[in-house]
Parts: C-alpha cells; sequence; structure tokens
C-alpha cells in the first residue's frame, strides 16, 4: 500500500461534471490500495473572477485583504469534491491549508512553506479517509492567512509529497504532459515521456506553463517522484526525473517562450564602484525578482544597466529606476514591454559545442532580430520582439528536430 499525492488545478474541478471526473481519478487510485492525498485549486476562473472584482473597486488593495479573499475559492472546490465523494460512497474530509498545518512566513500574496505539521492529514489517512487539501494557502506564524501565488496549488503538492514522504505526486492538468514546446502554438510538438528536474526547472522558470517553477525545485530538492498528466484524456503523461536513458543523445529537450517579460535599461550611469549593487539592491528590497542583465560599457565613463522583470513588476520596477536615475547621477529610464523570452533547454548542452550558434543561425534565417542573450549550463536564453514568437519556436523546434524520436524513462 503507497501513498499518492494528486494535484487537480482549476480547469479539473470547474463544474460539478469535472468534479466527478476528479473523483473518479481518485477513487481509481484509492481501488489500487493507495492511501491518496489530493490538492484542488479554486474551481475554473474563479481566483480571477475575484482578483477582476477588486479591481474594479480598488487597483492597491491591501495585500492582507487580498489573501482572505483569494483563499475562499480553494475552501470552495475542497468542500465540493469531499462532497462529491461522500455521494459516490468514499470516506473523505476536507481541510484548509491552516488545518493542515501549513506555515508559511507573512508575505502575503507570494508567501513561502517553512514547515507542514503534517499529524492532522496522518491521522485522516489511518482512519482510512481520503483527503482533500486547499492549495495555494497556508498560515503565517502570526496566525494571519496567506497565498502562495498563482500556480501555489503544485507547490502545496510538492510540499505535501514531501512531507509524507510520498511515493509519488501527480499533477493533474489541462495537458496530457511535458511538450517539446506549447502544442497550443505548436501542433508538432511532442509529449516526452521523461525530463529531468532542472530541465523541467528551466522550462517553468522561462514561462513554460505546465507546472509552477518552485514546484519543480522542491521536488529536485526532495526528490519527489514527480508526474504530469490529464485530467481528462488518460494517458501515461510525463515523468519527472533526477535522469533518463541516453539523456545525452538529446541535446535540447523544450523550447518555451514567456510573452509576460518587459525590459528596463538605465541609460549614463557613472562607471563607478557600487552602481550595479544599487540597482539591484533596491529592486530586490522591494521584492521585485529580475532576471536577465546586461551592463553595457560605454564611452564617457558611463555604463548602460539593462535588465528583465515580469509583467506584474513593470510598473513597480519602472518607477525604482526613475527614482534611481536621479540618485545616481544616470541619464534616463528606457523600457520595452513588446518583448518576449525565448528559451532552448537540455541537457544535452552539457556535452555538445555549437548549440548557440545554430540557434541564432536558425534565429537569424527565420529573420528575428535578437536583442539580449543569457545562458547557463543547460539554457539560452534570448529578447526578441513579441510578435515573432510563433515564427521563432517554430524555427528553433525544427533545428532540433524536437518532432522526431521520442525519449525513454530511467529512474
Amino acid at each position: 500500500m503507497g501513498l499518492i499525492v494528486q494535484k487537480f488545478g482549476g480547469t479539473s474541478v470547474a463544474d460539478v461534471e469535472r468534479m466527478r471526473n476528479v473523483a473518479g481519478h481518485i477513487i481509481a487510485e484509492a481501488d489500487r490500495g493507495n492511501s491518496v492525498v489530493t490538492v484542488v485549486s479554486a474551481m475554473g476562473v474563479m481566483t480571477d473572477d475575484l482578483v477582476n472584482m477588486i479591481a474594479e473597486i480598488t487597483d492597491d488593495p491591501p495585500a492582507r485583504e487580498m489573501d482572505m479573499l483569494l483563499s475562499t475559492g480553494e475552501q470552495i472546490s475542497i468542500a465540493t469534491l469531499a462532497i462529491t465523494l461522500h455521494a459516490m460512497g468514499r470516506e473523505a474530509v476536507s481541510l484548509t491549508g491552516p488545518q493542515v498545518g501549513i506555515e508559511t512566513d507573512g508575505a502575503h500574496g507570494k508567501a513561502r512553506i517553512l514547515k507542514i505539521a503534517d499529524a492532522r492529514v496522518r491521522e485522516a489517512l489511518e482512519a482510512g479517509k481520503i483527503v482533500i487539501v486547499a492549495g495555494f494557502q497556508g498560515t503565517s506564524r502570526d496566525m494571519e492567512i496567506t497565498t502562495l501565488g498563482r500556480g501555489g496549488s503544485d507547490t502545496t503538492a510538492v510540499a505535501l509529497a514531501a512531507a509524507l514522504k510520498a511515493d509519488r505526486c501527480d499533477i493533474y492538468t489541462d495537458v496530457d504532459g511535458v511538450y517539446t514546446a506549447d502544442p497550443r502554438i505548436l501542433p508538432e510538438a511532442r509529449r516526452l515521456d521523461a525530463i529531468t528536474y532542472d530541465e523541467m526547472l528551466e522550462l517553468a522558470s522561462k514561462g513554460a506553463k505546465v507546472l509552477n517553477s518552485r514546484s519543480v525545485e522542491l521536488a529536485k530538492n526532495f526528490s519527489v517522484p514527480l508526474r504530469v498528466l490529464n485530467s481528462m484524456n488518460p494517458g501515461p503523461g510525463t515523468m519527472v526525473v533526477k535522469e533518463y536513458e541516453h539523456m545525452e543523445d538529446f541535446v535540447v529537450s523544450g523550447v518555451t517562450v514567456n510573452e509576460h517579460e518587459a525590459q528596463i535599461s538605465i541609460i549614463g550611469v557613472p562607471d563607478k564602484p557600487g552602481m550595479a549593487a544599487k540597482v539591484f539592491k533596491t529592486l530586490g528590497d522591494a521584492g521585485i525578482a529580475v532576471d536577465m542583465i546586461i551592463q553595457n560599457i560605454g564611452s564617457d565613463k558611463v555604463n548602460d544597466i539593462s535588465f528583465t522583470v515580469g509583467e506584474a513588476d513593470f510598473s513597480r520596477a519602472k518607477e525604482i529606476a526613475e527614482q534611481l536615475v536621479s540618485e545616481m547621477g544616470a541619464i534616463e529610464v528606457q523600457t520595452d514591454d513588446s518583448i518576449a523570452k525565448l528559451s532552448v533547454v537540455g541537457v544535452g548542452m552539457k556535452s555538445h559545442s555549437g548549440v548557440a550558434g545554430n540557434m541564432f543561425q536558425a534565429l537569424a534565417d527565420a529573420g528575428i532580430n535578437i536583442q539580449m542573450v543569457s545562458t547557463s549550463e543547460i539554457c539560452i536564453t534570448c529578447l526578441i520582439d513579441v510578435g515573432q514568437v510563433r515564427d521563432a519556436l517554430k524555427a528553433l523546434h525544427k533545428e532540433f528536430g524536437l518532432g522526431k524520436t521520442a525519449q525513454s524513462v530511467s529512474n
């Protein structure tokens, strides 16, 4: 008898019919002899609806009150799913994040899990019950309701799987697994049988929407076996593993794009020690995550510092950059919110040369200009015009043969 943690997203529990479908997946797992803990998101687009409702009232709501509001969506889901399971003859209990004992820091809207006191979940499992847990939420040490940020239900599921030492964590979504590219953009994209934690982490952080990047990081750190499945179309899905057979044969595993990025450049920064530190420490203190960074050495002892931020942080980051211009004696701030971040990812890059050259040549042949580049051991990322995303994905997908031979899985 094993322990399986499942997670179902908002589209999977959008209405009563889909709730019954989810209950069927849970019952099937229980009938295999496994104990089951299921994490669910708010129904459908309920979270978006709540955010939009508040936007009609104010554009600057208190973060604490937003957490109080947004956490209610998951509470509706867990109770509805538990009632559905009872109606289908199964014992189930619904628990909120605080009831489970998910303790977080106090960062409203983007809290991080500190620990999980899992005694109540274990007690319910030992009593033979299916446990339904609200994703996306927890409670701080001063007993305030907190939320983990968008996609936080994935993080809840993996954190629970780690705390409970589950045999596997299954993430059910609206796609059949992890693909070589977004199949909604490129129909020729291929489902991967397996992908490594490192590759998945790069893809998730660079814009792939299948898994939340924090959940992948947790899975890697605690060696949680992770599987991505389609809740409406049963199939083998994709296993996220430490490594797979013949991994060096696959130079690039996937291509992804993030269209929700913006570039900010501080022009004419005095060329002296501490300027870059001042820029990025100020942004960091404001809770703004910076991705790509380039510093260009100009003439007359001045530099240009360029960086990218997420769409949600753009306005605040621009405001901070404009304040820094006068403080540092720089010239001006330039911005561009019509860019996209394009990435190729693959562990095979560690042992193969020429990937960057092939990537840039393929983009050049497609008439696509590169504005900024950053690299890691298994990822190359560049900024391009957002209007060229589809052409860029198609060119790179073809260049690296991503529609060809499937991978084999090895744990």
